[in-house]
């Protein structure tokens, strides 16, 4: 149904914004970058025939009208905003393709009883003010006015950054929607990882956002002389770390739904010829099932103060963010479904380990999210990639869903 040459030339147009001498994009949320990127997706907009306003938080929104204007909204979407040396679809291809769902709908005369809206969300990302999901969270009713404090490397708050765009960062609050105007949300976006390429599908129909927790574990031994302390006379903080990291992989594997990430460590002294006196590092770990992960999040736990013990280093962790899953609604899911088989493609379902901003949807209305094939699973980076083809087939599905849940006439 949509046409493929003129989705991927937009893409292909919007990335230019922002673009870096590597290939990549960099939209950081909230700059003049980013406000060029929302002003572009407008002109889309406005070419496939919606009404574009701009709501109290920034975000863009394009409508389609609804022959019953009292009707819940049928909402569709992603985020303008990318990280620093980001790919070009991340987000883009969720708006860029909304909106080619809903020109071709135009195209073709088609009305439908709901409205339909296309967003723009503002600062999914987080990686400028630490914070990400902005947009999305404000327009459910979920804006934290401490968080206009927060500051980025420049010393530049959120309200400071909103009011240089010419946003009243004292009135974002009015962007929340009221409960029962949003019929359902559904996201379009790139897997960003190698699920569906390993499987050799183009699309997949996304069961929800796993559950994910964060924490930092510190081991704590004793600095000594590299060359003068036997093995056996050791508290090594850094040899129980490796132990301990070595176990996490083993208990994640053990699931086969659970996936567990250090990514980050700090060694002190950091000299090589001392041993260290403590080691702090990340732990992220997700599952779709909130209770397997807990399960499997208190198995680390217990093995590693088991670990630190019989090495006889101090172990302890600190776990400042444990979220639950956001599971996307059955009647959704059915709908992506009927629209892959539609148009010929295997029904293929797939966890997010990703947060989205369909994530703030979730317990607002009904969510639902689409993805489709990234190139060797990479994201995140410059050499993000997903075929013209795939981003039309995921497009294709995202029109027959959002009709279907916009109800046809």
């Amino acid at each position: 149904m949509i046409n493929q040459q003129r989705l991927f030339n937009r893409l292909l147009h919007l990335s230019e914004i922002g673009k870096t001498d590597s290939g990549g994009v960099t939209r950081l949320a909230l700059t003049e970058t980013d406000q060029q990127a929302i002003a572009l997706l407008s002109e889309f907009m406005t070419e496939a025939g919606m009404q574009v306003r701009t709501d109290a938080a920034g975000n863009l929104i394009g409508t389609k009208q609804g022959r019953d204007a009292a009707a819940p909204v049928v909402m569709t979407g992603s985020h303008s905003d990318t990280i620093v040396e980001g790919g070009m679809f991340d987000g883009a291809l969720g708006i860029v393709g909304a909106i080619e769902a809903v020109q071709s709908m135009n195209e073709r005369n088609i009305m439908t009883m709901h409205s339909i809206e296309v967003c723009a969300y503002r600062d999914e990302e987080g990686c400028r003010f630490t914070s990400g999901y902005s947009g999305s969270r404000i327009m459910t009713g979920k804006h934290d006015p401490d968080k206009l404090r927060r500051v980025d490397r420049d010393g530049i708050s959120v309200s400071q950054a909103l009011q240089a765009l010419g946003i009243d960062a004292d009135s974002v609050g009015l962007a929340a929607r009221s409960p029962g105007s949003v019929k359902a949300h559904v996201e379009l976006h790139i897997e960003q990882g190698n699920v569906l390429e390993n499987k050799g599908h183009s699309v997949g129909v996304v069961t929800g956002i796993c559950a994910s927790s964060r924490s930092v574990i510190t081991i704590t031994g004793e600095a000594r002389h590299a060359g003068t302390t036997p093995m056996n006379l050791r508290r090594d903080p850094m040899a129980a770390a490796a132990a301990v990291i070595h176990m996490i992989e083993r208990e994640a594997l053990s699931t086969g739904t659970t996936v567990a990430t250090v990514g980050s460590m700090t060694v002190t002294p950091g000299a090589v010829n001392v041993i260290a006196s403590s080691v702090v590092f990340s732990l992220d770990c997700r599952d779709i099932d909130e209770q397997t992960r807990d399960r499997v999040l208190d198995r680390m736990i217990a093995q590693a103060k088991h670990i630190c013990l019989s090495r006889s280093v101090d172990f302890d962790i600190q776990i400042y963010g444990r979220g639950g899953a956001k599971l996307c609604s059955a009647e959704i899911q059915e709908q992506i479904k009927q629209a892959c088989q539609e148009q010929g493609l295997p029904v293929f379902t797939l966890p997010s380990g990703a947060g989205h901003d369909s994530g703030s949807f979730y317990k607002f209305c009904p969510m639902g999210m689409i993805f489709v094939r990234s190139r060797d699973g990479i994201s995140h980076n410059p050499a993000e990639w997903s075929t013209p083809e795939d981003c039309a087939a995921g497009s294709n599905v995202l029109y027959k869903t959002l009709l279907a849940l916009a109800v046809e006439i």
